[in-house]
Order: C-alpha cells, then sequence, then structure tokens
C-alpha cells in the first residue's frame, strides 16, 4: 500500500512529521540512492530509504525544477504537488518563485533574476505553469491570460461516474459562498463568469473516473468547485467535497488535479508553444491503483 514519503520517513527514523518534511525538503533523504526533496511522493513501505542527518543542507536539491520550456521571456516548469507558487506571511520559503529564481541563478549566472507571476496553481496542485522573466513579459502573458488564448488541459480523478460522456459546466463563481471558501453564485448576476468543458477519459467501475478539463475561463479553484457542484468532486479535495457525502473508496492525500499541457502563440516572438507535464508519481500511482481494482471501462462503455 503506498504511503507518503513523509510518513515512511517519520516512522523509520522516529522523527515527527514536521521534522521528515524538512529532512526531506533540505536534501538529507536518499529514495532508491538518490536525492528526494518530495514530502508527499508516494511510495511503498519497502522501498529504500537513507537518512543523512548530518548532510548539509541542501541549496540545490530543494530548488530543483523540471523546465519543460525557456526562453529570454517566459519560463514553463511542471511545478511539484504541495509547492506554493509565491509565499504567504507563515511560509515564506521554497516556494516555486524561490525555486525558479535559484534556477536562473544557477543556469545564467543572474544572482537576482526577475521572476514573474502571471497565473498560479493551488499548492496541491501539479503541472505546467508559466513565470515570466521580464516586466514586459508579465504584461504580455497577463493580456494573454484575460483574452483567455491559452489552452490548458487538465487531468482529474473525480469521485464517481459523470452521466455524461463530456459536458460543459458554466456557472459564475463567487468568492464567498458563507462560509469563507469559493463558491456558485445562486442569485442572478452574481459572481463573475466561470466555464469548464470536460470529457470522461476512464470509468474505475463505480467509484470514480479520471477526467480531461479544458478552462474557458480560469477562475480560483474552478474545476474543483465545478467538479464539486455537478456531484463529482476531485478525489482528495477537502475543501469543496460536501462533508455529508458517503465516504469514497478512492483515497489520495491532495486533490488528484494536473495541470498537463500548456499552449499558447508566444506574445513576445509569435511562436507555437505546447507543452506537457508528465501525470506525477502518486497521481499516476492512483489510477493504476483503481485500474487494478475496480478494471477499466472507456467513457462510452
Amino acid at each position: 500500500m503506498p504511503i507518503r514519503l513523509d510518513k515512511l520517513v517519520s516512522e523509520k527514523f522516529g522523527l515527527s512529521r514536521r521534522a521528515a518534511q524538512d529532512a526531506v525538503r533540505n536534501g538529507r533523504i536518499d529514495l532508491e540512492g538518490e536525492r528526494c526533496d518530495e514530502p508527499g511522493r508516494e511510495v511503498e513501505t519497502d522501498t529504500p530509504i537513507e537518512f543523512f542527518p548530518n548532510r548539509p543542507k541542501a541549496r540545490i536539491v530543494a530548488g530543483r525544477l523540471r523546465i519543460l520550456h525557456e526562453d529570454p521571456h517566459v519560463l514553463i516548469v511542471d511545478k511539484p504537488a504541495g509547492v506554493l507558487t509565491l509565499p504567504t506571511p507563515d511560509r515564506e520559503r521554497d516556494t516555486l518563485i524561490e525555486r525558479a529564481g535559484r534556477y536562473l541563478t544557477l543556469r545564467h549566472g543572474n544572482p537576482r533574476p526577475f521572476v514573474g507571476v502571471v497565473h498560479r496553481l493551488d499548492k496541491d496542485t501539479s503541472g505546467a505553469l508559466a513565470l515570466a522573466r521580464t516586466h514586459e513579459a508579465v504584461r504580455a502573458f497577463q493580456a494573454l491570460f484575460k483574452a483567455h488564448d491559452i489552452e490548458r488541459q487538465y487531468l482529474a480523478v473525480v469521485e464517481g461516474l459523470p452521466t455524461r460522456a463530456s459536458g460543459t459546466i458554466d456557472l459564475p463563481l463567487i468568492t464567498d459562498r458563507g462560509d469563507l471558501r469559493r463558491g456558485v453564485g445562486r442569485r442572478p448576476g452574481e459572481g463573475r463568469a466561470a466555464i469548464t468543458h470536460y470529457r470522461v477519459i476512464e470509468q474505475f467501475g463505480p467509484v470514480a473516473s479520471l477526467v480531461a478539463c479544458w478552462l474557458e475561463t480560469g477562475r480560483t479553484h474552478q474545476i474543483r468547485i465545478h467538479m464539486a457542484e455537478i456531484g463529482h468532486p476531485v478525489v482528495g479535495d477537502a475543501v469543496y467535497r460536501p462533508r455529508n457525502r458517503p465516504r469514497c473508496k478512492a483515497q489520495f492525500q491532495r486533490q488528484a488535479l494536473h495541470a498537463q499541457t500548456l499552449g499558447f502563440r508566444h506574445p513576445l516572438t509569435g511562436q507555437d508553444i505546447m507543452v506537457e507535464a508528465t501525470v506525477p508519481h502518486d497521481m499516476d500511482a492512483l489510477i493504476v491503483d483503481l485500474r487494478n481494482r475496480y478494471g477499466i471501462r472507456g467513457a462510452g462503455g
């Protein structure tokens, strides 16, 4: 049965969960002979791991990034789950912005590289994320996103089986539904327009489905809210899954949501860009487990 790496480290070496997470992030854990800086990675309980408590704190390991595209204007990275895009008051270190800055310093020798945010992914969502390298690029890409001239496909594992193999969810979103959480506007004219297109790719018995989602708009938590609204919350989503909903047999440590592709006409070079971020290990393991346990049917099966 898969287990989070930080939990395995905690159990094997007698560390608190927080200390185990710090050990992983600081490059003091080797997974099958190689350093691993992802506390949330799903591993088997018998996976060989080693702890080096006296190893100098890693400066580069925690900042390692998978680069999907790089040019003088934009850097597109594969954001790991569990990493914030930007710092928050209680989490200022090891954000994606910091990792990207370290990468650019090491690669180009610039001690203070500019890294600008043009869109975001939730902390526990993985996948393709574009970062601007100049102020000009920030303005150009923000205009691109505002005009919805970006192609974005997400993969999500959702609870249950949607009755339609494909569809469009057109429901406006509000920033506070009454419990300080985002939600769907219920009154005429309430909320900002939000449109999600989806298609069922695989069905795992009666338990869950793998769906592809395309954003026509890009509101915060849009896919998570929309899928929950039609009765199929993203597996592992502790925020938007209704509390009175029966326990799902598909369990996951985070929301099973991955930004798979990002495509656009480069606003500064005219080049057509299309990148794809590989499904991360933990989400791939979830999909494989569901296939093995419940079988697989195509959307029309």
